[in-house]
């Protein structure tokens, strides 16, 4: 009589594939590169943004807008300004797309100085050329109407110390300095009153 062989043969994937071992299971010194990789990609990530910060204030091109402060102080973070910017609502004419601006779209405000601030020339869906005296901030399309556009920058809010935001809101008209860096981010470096 022949012997029936006990062995697996190489169609019972079953037996001869690997179960990976639970996350519990992995040795303590993974966990532990895992765990040191997670944290510093953390610090990485916190010292880029500041990085990122203070590369746009010592690089970029330093230009001041003429605003207006309403509405401050956010209980979660301490006292702040929303600055609604003169550039903030600009006439429709001032659009150089080919087709009508959408909500939320893209737009680089083509800025000139004007009696010591800069104000909006032209508004465009992709960055345009800038002559030297010119600068150009990035923003999206908030709001469009029949003869104008609505636009926010990232810059609408200010915050300042601890019981100073109801201060700045008395002002009828500030004066923000706003450092643009060569690769788009601006940032906002000085708030003051209109000379």
């Amino acid at each position: 009589a022949r012997r029936m062989s006990t062995a697996s043969s190489p169609s019972d994937s079953s037996a001869s594939v690997p179960t990976p071992a639970p996350l519990d299971e992995l040795p303590e010194r993974r966990r532990r590169q895992w765990l040191r990789w997670l944290v510093a990609s953390q610090v990485l990530f916190v010292l880029g943004v500041a990085a990122a910060g203070y590369a746009t204030e010592a690089l970029g091109r330093t230009i001041w807008l003429r605003t207006t402060p309403v509405d401050p102080r956010d209980l979660l973070y301490g006292d702040y300004v929303t600055l609604r910017y003169s550039i903030s609502e600009v006439p429709g004419r001032l659009w150089r797309g080919r087709t009508t601006p959408r909500r939320q779209q893209a737009a680089y405000v083509l800025l000139e100085p004007r009696q010591g601030t800069y104000e909006a020339v032209g508004v465009f869906p992709e960055k345009p050329a800038a002559a030297p005296n010119q600068a150009i901030l990035r923003g999206s399309v908030q709001d469009v109407w029949r003869r104008g556009l609505r636009l926010r920058y990232g810059l609408e809010r200010y915050y300042v110390p601890e019981g100073t935001g109801r201060q700045l809101e008395r002002r009828q008209s500030l004066r923000v300095q706003v450092s643009i860096a060569p690769w788009g981010q601006a940032r906002i470096t000085r708030v003051e009153n209109v000379p």
